[in-house]
């Protein structure tokens, strides 16, 4: 089957990119990276090398995914957002032996514009809102929006808002599903 890509798509040697993806015009794949099955890489990404993105992930126009990034399957990157791997860059100063890791969870959100800042780690269905730079760790199933992020509820696996009850209930509007909040940590029930 193998995947597919445009002709103005650069794709070096090296890289190993699962079947069913689609790779989109003037985007780069450095040789290194890992890139799932049935992924989508929109037009004018760059993924840098040793990269590794899970299966079905969608990696939306104009987005940045520098060494030293991870993302399990399902994730969603929003148009233009960018992930950083060095905490304190100069242009004069090389430091490629300290590039610090991100890791995106599983079924996660970054929306549009958002900026990561490298070194910390996304939950799995975490949200994270358009425009926002995320300069600590996201929970699992945490929205955060702003500048420094803050967090300000809850999703769901849907992606809806969660509205917990007084006993630390919520349902999923979309899918029906339960999820119960104890001690600052969402859990879904199976």
């Amino acid at each position: 089957m193998g995947y597919t890509n445009h002709e103005t798509a650069v794709i070096e040697e090296g890289s190993v990119i699962g079947d069913g993806t689609r790779i989109w015009h003037f985007s780069h794949i450095m040789a290194g990276c890992r890139i799932g099955e049935n992924c989508n890489i929109g037009q004018n990404v760059v993924i840098s090398p040793m990269v590794v993105l899970g299966n079905n992930v969608k990696v939306q126009n104009n987005v940045s995914i520098y060494t030293g990034v991870t993302c399990d399957d399902d994730v969603f990157l929003g148009p233009s957002m960018v992930f950083t791997n060095v905490v304190n860059p100069r242009s004069a100063i090389k430091r490629r032996d300290q590039y610090a890791s991100t890791h995106v969870g599983k079924g996660a959100t970054i929306g549009a514009n958002a900026t990561i800042i490298c070194g910390h780690e996304i939950g799995a269905y975490a949200f994270v809102g358009a425009g926002a730079v995320v300069t600590k760790s996201v929970p699992p199933y945490a929205l955060v929006v702003g500048n420094p992020s803050k967090q300000i509820g809850w999703m769901s696996e849907y992606g809806h808002r969660l509205d917990f009850d007084a006993t630390g209930r919520a349902v999923c509007p979309e899918s029906g599903e339960i999820y119960t909040l104890e001690n600052n940590t969402v859990t879904k029930l199976t």
